[in-house]
């Protein structure tokens, strides 16, 4: 297993148009990480910034772990949803440039209650089999993130998956999330171990109302605060145990969402992982 770095973490430089790709790049290299996870929210200008990207990833020796996909295939029109599998693979275009062999995908959100559930997740299989369909033929995995009400839960992703039924759709196991519905991330790995492809690492920790700062409410109704991993109620070193038994080889991707400054947050992040792994 192998610890990466996603951009994510250190979005707050680039909303405040402090940084781009290859500011995050060369702080990334700072870290020690051997990849990082590029995502399609964060292009400015595509076609100038590939070259830009390649040039940066050649010169501080950095692998792309992933390249993240910013769907959401629970809308109601159906160009639209055509729209947010041509986002999938685009993704999987740029994966394959970077020689990537994940894209990170989401289910999506219900916008409104103009959409019921059933028929929302229907919107989901349906925008995951064509997209994985295509990652296939290219020879990318799609990786499922645990994120939100139609695939927040173990089960719900493990689901999805069967019902996609290509070999082209695994999980994202984000390590955090799991908390935001109210699931213990320890159980939700001793269900989808073996059909994990790519790894998020973050950590929650569960605090009272009235808690200053950017919590998280859970669907649970529970508050959450962002913490660097190992600081939170997440049993790394147990996840990182399980998915090394079960044969997993791939990407550690820390996904920082704490309260501190974003740069050292990472660092400490990326070290505490780091750590866990060569003590395995």
């Amino acid at each position: 297993m192998n610890v990466s770095l996603s951009m994510w973490s250190v979005h707050k430089y680039w909303y405040e148009g402090k940084w781009d790709t290859v500011d995050f790049l060369a702080f990334a290299s700072e870290t020690g990480v051997k990849g990082v996870e590029l995502l399609s929210c964060f292009w400015k200008e595509k076609e100038k910034d590939i070259p830009l990207i390649d040039e940066a990833l050649r010169k501080y020796g950095l692998q792309v772990a992933c390249f993240s996909a910013c769907n959401n295939f629970v809308v109601a029109d159906d160009s639209q949803r055509q729209a947010q599998v041509k986002e999938v693979t685009d993704a999987v275009d740029a994966a394959v440039h970077f020689g990537a062999k994940v894209v990170r995908v989401f289910s999506g959100d219900l916008p409104n209650d103009s959409i019921s559930f059933e028929q929302g997740m229907q919107f989901v299989i349906d925008g995951l089999r064509a997209a994985a369909d295509y990652a296939e033929q290219k020879g990318v995995t799609l990786c499922l993130e645990n994120h939100g009400l139609f695939a927040g839960r173990s089960d719900q992703v493990m689901a999805i998956i069967q019902q996609v039924n290509s070999q082209a759709l695994r999980s994202t196991f984000d390590t955090g999330n799991f908390l935001l519905v109210g699931q213990s991330s320890s159980d939700a790995i001793d269900e989808l171990n073996g059909y994990v492809g790519h790894v998020h690492v973050k950590d929650f920790l569960p605090v009272p109302e009235g808690t200053a700062g950017g919590v998280t409410r859970a669907l649970t109704g529970e508050l959450f605060l962002g913490k660097i991993a190992g600081e939170g109620a997440v049993d790394l070193k147990y996840i990182f145990g399980e998915l090394k038994k079960s044969g997993f080889d791939g990407w550690l991707t820390v996904e920082f969402e704490g309260e501190e400054e974003p740069k050292l947050g990472s660092i400490e992040a990326v070290n505490h992982v780091t750590r866990i792994v060569a003590g395995l």
